[in-house]
């Protein structure tokens, strides 16, 4: 069955920006979803994110998707290198990914230690980077770093910001690149 966990940025919660309004469509689809509140997500932290999401009984599997936004984006990275040898899951989209801290304190948690991105690419059939065009919180040159990295796609999109309320408004309540994604392999 295919099946989605949605990861949300920092200090957010799954009912915040677009992450309802994707799950929803999703399990219309025949999709199981899991969108989680990432525990003490103000200053979000890769060891505690792994260990709250690998405690649970959700299954990593060839049909597994995983999204992520902002910070979510960057936890992703941790989690697809702890994964199972012999797991692979189907697709990564980061959404509004980053590649440091961005000389934030509340972020450094996110890069106690390099990724493995040669293991991290081995651990999803593919990764999409989703990034606005004039993003004020994630530098553009970020995503590109971390796309040239996992030999992923690039799509960048105008006028989108952050992909979030706070940045972009009520447009954010939807974000149906992500399902355009999704539909490319169907």
């Amino acid at each position: 069955m295919k099946n989605a966990l949605i990861l949300h940025c920092t200090g957010g919660s799954p009912e915040g920006n677009w992450y309802p309004w994707l799950g929803e469509n999703l399990e219309e689809r025949g999709w199981k979803v899991w969108a989680p509140k990432l525990p003490k997500n103000d200053f979000p932290d890769i060891r505690r994110y792994n260990d709250f999401l690998f405690s649970s009984d959700w299954e990593f599997n060839s049909e597994s998707v995983i999204i992520g936004h902002s910070s979510g984006a960057v936890a992703i990275l941790g989690m697809l290198e702890l994964l199972p040898e012999d797991v692979i899951i189907d697709t990564a989209i980061l959404v509004g990914a980053f590649k440091d801290d961005l000389g934030r304190d509340d972020l450094k948690g996110l890069f106690e230690k390099p990724f493995d991105f040669e293991k991290i690419k081995t651990k999803a059939r593919r990764f999409t980077f989703l990034h606005g065009a004039d993003d004020p919180i994630c530098p553009l040159d970020g995503a590109k770093y971390l796309t040239e990295r996992l030999e992923g796609e690039l799509i960048v999109v105008p006028d989108a910001k952050h992909f979030s309320l706070g940045t972009g408004g009520a447009q954010f309540t939807k974000l149906p690149e992500i399902l355009e994604i999704l539909d490319e392999e169907d």
